[in-house]
């Protein structure tokens, strides 16, 4: 039964095609195992030929040698060729400013891309892991593609497993007598995913037995009014962008502007927010212009609208760019560096804090896309421990030198303005008890 059902998932999303190459990524776990099995189940009546791909990311010890021994004798046994990449994801880690979570998703899917070009790559991302993925988006923030949770196709990475539960995988192999490792990791709710799938989902299960099953029919009916949508912008990019400029757009549904506005940006490499993008609609339907980054505008009279540069006059232009993990760049002889840490001791970090010159930020509490820009008129910021938002110019005009107010370091997010260097964070981006990950940052002036 389960093997039909991933051959009907295949058939409705075009995955496994006649004369394909699919690598199926293995980590040695049941999800990843199940899939190579039931890959090699089809393979035959299919026509397509199957390969595998380990990655060890040398996190564990011996645990990771001993998951990479596992998926040798396994792909041995089943007459599978296969890959396996080593990588340093500690090192790369603290090259990059990244958590080891993130290093090894960065690490893992270059390796992919690597080895699988010319060829398909099935991973084995489930209904349960599609379920959690939806809730950590809605935690975070996110829009009508984000709740749509994993998508079954992207380039050229499929996901035959996409609707079968966790218990119909272990069950399977169960049923067969196939044993899989078990990676530690996953046992501790040391990441924000591991405490929505160990603490949140079961009490949503209480409320509905069959959830697991429910939301592959919402993700399937969220991604088919997504497509719609996606659809629709396409067509209106067409008709109204035209050598740069758009003409006619105000006449579409908010919806359909504000997905242009944010392809229009996106195509000339230029960051924004939904905060941002609520300004640029505006501006699409009664006039005006915004700043986007450096002396970048979107200028428009109601009925075009485009991006034009503006060179600064007398007032103070608004300098800005996406904030990343890592160094952040927007004045010449200064960076703002961005860190991930995991928040095992709040009151110890609590005191280094006051001791060292950097700043901590609930990572989690973030809304939307971050931007770091210089300060702008009107800035208002709630201040951690204060019942009452203070004005940045009378804070700065008040404890800060002259010569350094120009190249203070703001962050700004979907519900306005988080941190001010030399100011401090917004109470609601402050750590709190239920904190899990951190957001490092330090300023360093050079010279």
């Amino acid at each position: 039964m389960m093997i039909e059902k991933i051959r009907s998932t295949a058939e409705k999303y075009n995955m496994l095609r006649k004369g394909d190459t699919v690598v199926c990524g293995l980590s040695g776990g049941a999800d990843s195992v199940c899939l190579l099995l039931a890959l090699r189940e089809l393979a035959d009546n299919m026509d397509f030929s199957l390969e595998a791909i380990h990655i060890n990311h040398c996190l564990r010890s011996t645990e990771s040698d001993g998951d990479e021994q596992f998926c040798r004798e396994l792909c041995r046994r089943l007459d599978i060729p296969l890959t396996v990449v080593s990588c340093n994801v500690r090192e790369y880690s603290v090259k990059n400013r990244l958590s080891c979570e993130e290093a090894a998703r960065e690490m893992r899917y270059e390796a992919f891309r690597c080895h699988t070009e010319g060829k398909m790559l099935a991973t084995a991302h489930n209904a349960d892991d599609n379920l959690e993925t939806m809730l950590l988006n809605i935690i975070r923030g996110t829009g009508l593609k984000g709740i749509s949770g994993i998508p079954p196709v992207r380039d050229n990475i499929i996901r035959p497993l996409i609707a079968v539960s966790r218990a119909e995988i272990e069950d399977y192999l169960r049923n067969i007598g196939q044993d899989f490792v078990t990676d530690s990791s996953n046992l501790t709710d040391d990441y924000t995913r591991n405490k929505i799938r160990h603490n949140i989902i079961p009490l949503m299960k209480e409320i509905n037995g069959s959830l697991t099953e429910t939301t592959v029919r919402t993700s399937e009916v969220l991604r088919s009014e997504n497509d719609l949508i996606e659809e629709i912008v396409a067509e209106a990019m067409e008709k109204c962008l035209q050598n740069g400029l758009f003409h006619g757009l105000s006449g579409y549904n908010e919806v359909v502007r504000r997905r242009c506005i944010a392809r229009y940006l996106s195509a000339n490499s230029l960051p924004f927010s939904n905060r941002r993008l609520t300004d640029c609609d505006n501006i699409a339907v009664n006039g005006g212009k915004i700043n986007i980054s450096g002396n970048i505008y979107l200028v428009s009279d109601g009925k075009e609208m485009k991006l034009s540069e503006i060179l600064p006059q007398k007032t103070e232009e608004i300098i800005s760019a996406e904030l990343k993990i890592g160094e952040n760049r927007i004045f010449p002889d200064s960076v703002l560096i961005c860190e991930i840490i995991n928040c095992e001791n709040l009151k110890k970090i609590d005191f280094v804090h006051k001791n060292l010159t950097f700043y901590l930020l609930d990572y989690d509490k973030i809304k939307g896309t971050a931007i770091v820009r210089n300060r702008k008129f009107g800035d208002k910021l709630k201040l951690r421990g204060r019942n009452f938002t203070s004005s940045v110019k009378k804070i700065i005009n008040e404890t800060i030198p002259v010569s350094q107010r120009k190249t203070l370091h703001f962050i700004e997010d979907d519900e306005g303005t988080a941190f001010g260097e030399k100011i401090g964070i917004a109470e609601r981006v402050a750590p709190d008890e239920n904190t899990s990950r951190l957001l490092k940052i330090t300023v360093v002036r050079e010279g």
